[in-house]
């Protein structure tokens, strides 16, 4: 891998025994710093080029024989200088063609040619071409490595692309599809705007608008389980599905973690944890992630994702976890982990702005796109806070709209000082948006209304970010199957046989087991717990406690 992101010196001779000279002489003096590539067709070092570029390699030099049979070698250099125009070009030509290089120096800028023979090449061929480089080397920038996606800045696709890439912690480069490299790259992909957003992979493949699940696959990930039966399937990827995942897998139990959409759930897209216990400095959501998921591989545990269950069902002692794909996965215990997620915003045209310039939570993957502009942040608890910080880093205004009077009573404190201290971020109470109005592709204005004045008013906007209530990811429960609360979150324990109302939803011999759900070896943890604490330490807490419990049942099965 390293040496192949070293740049390539590329040589062209029709002659077999002269290019075999050619490329030993190169790799004898250039081969700690270059790649050397020697073919006799020009046109077959035409295709090596693209695919090259393709790539995303970087090459430095051309070196070709002026008389080929395919095409001359001016014509060959004429041709490769568009994949990569600031590499250096020379000929190699016999006496009497020296006059067709003279030409070629004015007619298409070839850097320089030489004549055959070149030995010795100490004094004929190599002062030539070190010049050639290091001049080469004073106006090359390496090319970012890695994943591009290329699309439109207000696309919902495009959106959904990056804030997945983002949030499993997959860098990328994002590049507009209307400008020049945008356009090259199109172009060299054979993509055309309706098919956007392209991925372009670090090999140089790339795929059309991809479903997720594919791009997780090309990506190395797996979006289907390998084993028939799990002692333990966790469902849910947050801070409390991964620490199950690191005390299941630890102590001995075939774990599988399935996650719908990227690890770290609410806490993984915060752009600054602080009060997580043992890190003053407080760290950020993908780190913590990134630490998480380390973990978890390390024990062994199996992740697939991207992935939904869309249906639970209990067949004998074993459960049967239905897959979005279809498909379907045994265990003994369940642990539920799905977490919360952030309410759609009911203003009018909210809707239809999502992922073009209206965003629920993201504030991180969409930071960077709103540099020097004016944006609004909707909500009051620690992530819209988290992500008003962030933003604020890039914008020229951010503005957050609550509909208390202020942040104290739903908002930690030490946000609070942050935000007071922020000269850029401006909170403004008692204030609810209307609608969300723009163009086609984008946002351009707020309707807010003044709850205390009942007064409606304009506001210029770039972008808005939602981070509004905590809604339980629980529509793929079958009502009844597991019990629920009147919001949706899973009840618990003793919230199920305390109630004369769910008390005949628990029918075993036992009390139910702290965070055990009406069915027997189910349990829910973290967030989606009806009654948890919404906090990183106590989600990781519940995660680890339920393993306790889930050796517990499959102990008396």
């Amino acid at each position: 891998m390293a040496d192949q992101q070293k740049p390539i010196i590329i040589s062209v001779d029709d002659d077999p025994q002269v290019l075999r000279s050619l490329k030993r002489d190169l790799r004898s003096h250039y081969k700690a710093d270059y790649r050397i590539i020697s073919t006799t067709s020009a046109s077959e070092a035409l295709e090596a080029i693209e695919e090259l570029k393709k790539k995303n390699e970087t090459v430095a030099l051309y070196l070709s024989d002026q008389r080929m049979p395919e095409m001359l070698g001016v014509d060959f250099l004429e041709k490769a200088k568009v994949f990569f125009p600031k590499a250096k070009r020379a000929l190699l030509t016999a006496y009497s063609d020296t006059q067709a290089a003279i030409k070629a120096i004015n007619d298409v800028q070839l850097d320089y040619y030489l004549l055959k023979p070149w030995d010795p090449p100490e004094e004929k061929l190599y002062p030539v071409l070190d010049e050639l480089l290091e001049d080469w080397k004073l106006t090359f920038r390496p090319s970012f490595q890695g994943i591009q996606v290329v699309g439109y800045q207000y696309s919902p696709k495009s959106h959904n692309i990056k804030d997945w890439l983002a949030a499993n912690l997959k860098p990328y480069q994002w590049v507009e599809a209307s400008s020049d490299k945008g356009k090259e790259l199109l172009e060299l992909h054979n993509c055309d705007h309706k098919n956007l957003p392209i991925v372009i992979l670090e090999d140089g493949s790339s795929l059309s608008d991809p479903k997720l699940p594919d791009l997780a696959e090309k990506l190395g990930m797996s979006a289907t389980a390998s084993e028939d039966l799990y002692d333990v399937v966790i469902v849910g990827g947050g801070p409390s599905g991964m620490a199950a995942a690191v005390y299941g897998g630890s102590e001995g139990l075939k774990t599988l973690l399935i996650e719908a959409r990227a690890p770290g759930g609410q806490a993984g897209s915060s752009s600054r944890i602080e009060n997580y216990l043992g890190f003053p400095s407080g760290l950020s959501g993908s780190e913590l992630t990134r630490r998480a998921m380390a973990q978890t591989l390390r024990f062994g545990v199996e992740i697939v994702s991207p992935r939904s269950v869309e249906d639970i069902r209990v067949q004998d002692t074993y459960k049967i976890l239905t897959l979005d794909d279809g498909s379907e996965i045994k265990t003994r215990s369940v642990i539920l982990t799905t977490g919360v997620q952030y309410r759609k915003l009911p203003a009018t045209g909210a809707d239809k702005f999502s992922g073009a310039g209206v965003y629920y939570g993201a504030a991180m993957t969409e930071a960077k796109a709103c540099q020097n502009k004016k944006v609004y942040v909707v909500g009051g608890g620690n992530s819209a806070g988290q992500g008003a910080v962030y933003l604020s880093k890039f914008a020229d205004e951010v503005h957050i709209l609550i509909r208390k009077p202020n942040l104290t009573s739903s908002m930690s404190s030490y946000l609070i000082d942050q935000i007071d201290a922020t000269p850029n971020i401006t909170v403004h109470g008692f204030r609810e948006i209307q609608e969300v109005r723009g163009q086609d592709d984008h946002i351009e204005e707020l309707l807010i209304q003044n709850l205390e004045k009942e007064e409606t008013f304009t506001a210029e906007a770039d972008a808005l970010f939602i981070f509004i209530g905590a809604r339980p990811r629980t529509d793929w429960i079958e009502r009844g199957s597991i019990l629920t609360d009147e919001r949706g979150f899973v009840v618990t324990g003793r919230d199920i046989t305390s109630s004369a109302k769910n008390s005949k939803a628990w029918t075993h011999d036992r009390p139910p087991y702290l965070l055990e759900t009406c069915q027997p070896g189910i349990f829910a943890a973290g967030d989606v717990r009806s009654g948890a604490m919404n906090r990183v330490a106590s989600a990781v807490g519940e995660g680890a406690m339920a393993i306790k419990f889930v050796h517990q049942y499959l102990a008396e099965v």
